[in-house]
């Protein structure tokens, strides 16, 4: 076998792990051989083997058959969620691209495809989430008050939701995007962060996290650490929110005023404001010939509950649904 470096080395055996991972019961060297291939990973069954070797000594696989079946260990499965973290910097701005691709969305004609986030609450706990977050929706602290709801055992869009669990989809602020793209208007996206208000308008970041350094989106970071005080917002006016900073080019600025009037027109408040050519929004810095836009967070109402004590697993920005598939976040308060 020629010399590898000890990088080669590590990215084969992850690629082998995901291949075990996708994999139902036990697979062989030539099985995995011929599903490397499909990875682009050319390694022949001897060298797989000598791979595999190298997992099972760290446990990150088993032998389960006489010859050389192997299955991935709970070691290996948590080596793929950790391993290779460079390789997904910049995971979260292709993402957003491939969404806003994705959105077909029509507001002139309501139809189409949209970007949603989903989050998934235990099925008992529900309910009061619900309530928590009535006030977010209510006050316009979100995307749309447009949601999807399943239990168990169903999916939204390409997320499968476990048992025991409701799902819930909110509108995704990459319906921005993916609109603004259909009408011509390339967006770059900047940074998701913490919005401070102050009677109801928004002043300043206060943190924020760029989308092409990190490999997880900035909105489930920013929930998770319980830095958000949307609720504040809804009963003072003055808080903490969910919020995402954008730019586009300052010549479609009247092709992108008339698409987010449009947009608000039929109940979609993702632009919370939109600056002036290479001036500053909230504190921000805009680049030369651009305009700054802030969107609110679509994860603001599941931030609101997090805040009530509720907590829930977030996958924002993770896939898509017909527009038909929405429905009012009321028709499903109890």
């Amino acid at each position: 076998m020629s010399f590898e470096s000890q990088q080669d080395v590590e990215r084969k055996i992850l690629t082998i792990l995901k291949v075990l991972s996708s994999t139902q019961g036990p697979a062989g060297s030539r099985l995995i051989a011929k599903k490397l291939a499909g990875h682009g990973v050319g390694l022949s069954e001897r060298a797989v083997r000598y791979h595999l070797k190298l997992t099972d000594e760290r446990g990150l696989t088993q032998l389960v058959r006489d010859r050389d079946g192997r299955i991935i260990t709970d070691k290996g499965i948590r080596e793929i969620e950790a391993a290779m973290v460079n390789d997904k910097v910049g995971f979260v701005i292709s993402r957003i691209e491939l969404l806003a691709y994705r959105t077909s969305f029509d507001y002139e004609n309501p139809g189409g495809v949209l970007p949603v986030n989903v989050s998934l609450f235990p099925e008992a706990k529900f309910n009061k989430a619900l309530k928590a977050m009535e006030p977010a929706f209510e006050q316009g602290l979100c995307v749309s008050r447009l949601v999807a709801v399943v239990r168990g055992g169903h999916h939204l869009g390409e997320i499968i939701i476990p048992k025991g669990r409701i799902g819930l989809a909110t509108v995704c602020s990459i319906l921005v995007n993916g609109v603004l793209l259909k009408a011509g208007i390339p967006m770059d996206s900047k940074f998701g962060g913490i919005l401070q208000i102050r009677d109801n308008k928004p002043v300043r970041f206060t943190d924020l996290i760029h989308y092409n350094g990190t490999s997880l989106d900035p909105s489930e970071i920013f929930i998770k650490a319980k830095m958000t005080n949307v609720s504040d917002v809804t009963k003072s006016g003055g808080g903490a929110i969910l919020a995402n900073f954008r730019e586009i080019p300052s010549i479609c600025c009247s092709t992108a005023d008339s698409v987010i009037k449009g947009l608000r027109k039929i109940g979609f408040n993702g632009v919370l404001t939109m600056g002036e050519t290479s001036a500053k929004v909230c504190e921000t810095n805009v680049e030369l010939n651009k305009l700054g836009v802030i969107l609110t967070g679509g994860l603001n109402p599941v931030a609101a509950a997090a805040e009530a004590g509720i907590e829930s697993d977030n996958h924002s920005m993770s896939t898509t649904l017909e527009f038909g598939e929405l429905t009012d976040y009321r028709n499903y308060l109890s």
